[in-house]
C-alpha cells in the first residue's frame, strides 16, 4: 500500500463517519449517502495522486459525495425529493468545513423503530463501513439475510423519516441506553471467542471499542458512556492473557498481570476516573469498577473480594440481571460466603438454565460445600453449554483435577 492510498484510508477512517452522518441528516437517506462517500473516495484516489491532497479533505470529499448524492436521485428521476437547501449545497463549489452529526447517526441506528436485534450491526456498517459479510459472520447469518436486514432499517429510516437529530432530554437517556447496549452488543461478539471465528470476532470488538470512543467524543458528559469504554478496554487489556502457548485457556484469577496490555488498563482507568467525577453512577460504570479492581491485581498482587462483593451488591441494586446474581455469587464465594453465594444462584435458577457461567459457578460452589455429585453434574452443564472449545476442556480438566469426573 503506497502512502497515498494509507492516507486516504486513515482519512476514510476518520472522517466517513461524520461524511455519511451529514449527508443522511440532510437526505435521510442513508443507503444513498454510503453510496455517495464511496464514490468520493473513489474520486479522491484518481485526483489526489495528479492534484495532490486538499489543504480540507474532508471538505472536498463532502463536496463530491453531496454531488454524487444529489447525481443518485436526479437518475431515479427523484429530484423532488432533494430538499431546496440540499440542491444547494450540491451546487457549491467551496469546501465547507463539516459540523459533526455523527451523535445523530448514532440516535438513528438506536431509534425504537428499528429492530432492536439489527441496531449494532446498523452502526457497524453505517458509522465504521463495516461490510455486510464480515457482520454477518460475527452473528452467525448468511451474509444475504444480513444484508436484507441492514436494507431493510435503512429503508424504514427513509421511508419513516425518522430525524437525525438527538433527543430532547426527557428521551436522552433512554435513547442513549439503547446506543450504548448495542454497542456492548457487538463487543460482545467480538469478545466471546467461539470455534472457527475468534479472529472475526475479536476483530469486531475492537470495533466496538472504535465506537465507543466516538460516542465518548460527541457525547462528552455522558458517564455511562465513558463506563462502557472503560469496561471494554479493561477487559479487552487481558484479551492476550487469556490462552496459554498451547491456547488452553486461562481463568482470570490465574492470568499472568505482565501480559495485560498496560495502554488500555490507562485509557481504561482515566475514563473511569471521568465518568466518576459526573457523580451520575451507573451499571456499566459499576462492571468497569469491578473490572478495575480485578486488573489492580497486577499492582498488589492481590484481589480484594469485598470491594468486589460491594459493588456487586450495588449492581444488582440497580440491574439485577443474571449475569450480575452469577458474578455476585462468585465474589462471595472468594469471599467464603458460601451461603449468601447460594442464595443469589438460587434466584435465578428457572432463569439461567443455558447460562453457561451459572452452572460453572455453581459447580464450583458444589466442590467447596463437598457436594460431589452436584459439582459433577454442574460441570458437564457447563461445558455442554460452553462455545468456546477451549473453555469446554478447561472444564473437563477441572473436573478430572478435583476427581469428579
Amino acid at each position: 500500500m503506497n502512502s497515498l492510498t494509507e492516507k486516504v484510508a486513515q482519512i476514510a477512517r476518520d472522517s466517513r463517519a461524520k461524511l455519511v452522518a451529514n449527508l443522511a441528516a440532510r437526505s435521510g437517506d442513508i443507503a444513498g449517502a454510503e453510496d455517495a462517500v464511496a464514490e468520493a473516495f473513489r474520486t479522491a484516489l484518481e485526483d489526489w495522486p495528479a492534484n495532490g491532497i486538499p489543504q480540507n479533505p474532508e471538505g472536498w470529499l463532502f463536496t463530491v459525495a453531496v454531488r454524487r448524492h444529489a447525481d443518485q436521485y436526479r437518475r431515479r428521476g427523484r429530484e423532488t425529493e432533494l430538499t431546496d437547501s440540499y440542491a444547494a449545497v450540491s451546487q457549491d463549489t467551496s469546501t465547507p468545513e463539516l459540523s459533526d452529526e455523527r451523535l445523530g447517526l448514532f440516535f438513528v441506528c438506536a431509534h425504537p423503530g428499528i429492530d432492536e436485534n439489527v441496531r449494532a450491526a446498523l452502526m457497524l456498517q453505517t458509522i465504521l463501513g463495516l461490510d455486510a459479510d464480515r457482520i454477518a459472520s460475527a452473528y452467525l447469518v448468511s451474509p444475504a439475510a444480513m444484508a436484507k436486514r441492514l436494507v431493510r432499517a435503512k429503508n424504514k429510516i427513509r421511508i419513516s423519516k425518522i430525524p437525525f437529530v438527538v433527543p430532547e432530554i426527557d428521551e436522552l437517556a433512554d435513547r442513549t441506553a439503547a446506543v450504548l447496549e448495542a454497542i456492548y452488543g457487538a463487543y460482545g461478539l467480538g469478545h466471546d471467542h467461539v470455534d472457527g471465528g475468534a479472529v472475526t470476532r475479536v476483530g469486531l470488538a475492537d470495533e466496538a471499542i472504535y465506537l465507543a470512543r466516538m460516542l465518548s467524543e460527541v457525547l462528552p458528559q455522558s458517564a455511562e458512556t465513558l463506563g462502557l469504554l472503560s469496561l471494554m478496554l479493561f477487559s479487552a487489556a487481558r484479551t492476550g492473557a487469556r490462552r496459554d502457548a498451547a491456547g488452553a485457556y486461562v481463568p482470570l484469577e490465574k492470568q499472568d498481570p505482565k501480559l495485560w496490555r498496560v495502554d488500555f488498563i490507562v485509557e481504561a482507568d482515566a475514563a473511569l476516573k471521568r465518568a466518576a467525577a459526573m457523580q451520575a453512577f451507573g451499571p456499566f460504570q459499576l462492571e468497569a469498577a469491578i473490572q478495575a479492581v480485578h486488573t489492580a491485581r497486577g499492582v498488589t498482587g492481590q484481589t480484594d473480594w469485598q470491594a468486589i462483593c460491594r459493588l456487586y451488591a450495588g449492581l444488582i441494586d440497580m440491574q439485577p440481571t443474571v449475569g450480575a446474581r452469577v458474578g455476585y455469587a462468585a465474589a462471595l464465594m472468594q469471599n467464603k460466603n458460601l451461603t449468601d453465594a447460594e442464595d443469589q444462584l438460587a434466584i435465578i435458577t428457572g432463569e439461567a438454565v443455558n447460562y453457561q457461567p451459572y452452572w460453572a459457578v455453581q459447580a464450583e460452589l458444589m466442590l467447596v460445600k463437598g457436594d460431589r455429585l452436584r459439582a459433577r453434574d454442574s460441570f458437564k452443564r457447563a461445558a455442554a453449554l460452553a462455545g468456546d472449545g477451549a473453555i469446554r476442556q478447561f472444564l473437563y480438566d477441572r473436573m478430572r483435577a478435583t476427581n469428579v469426573a
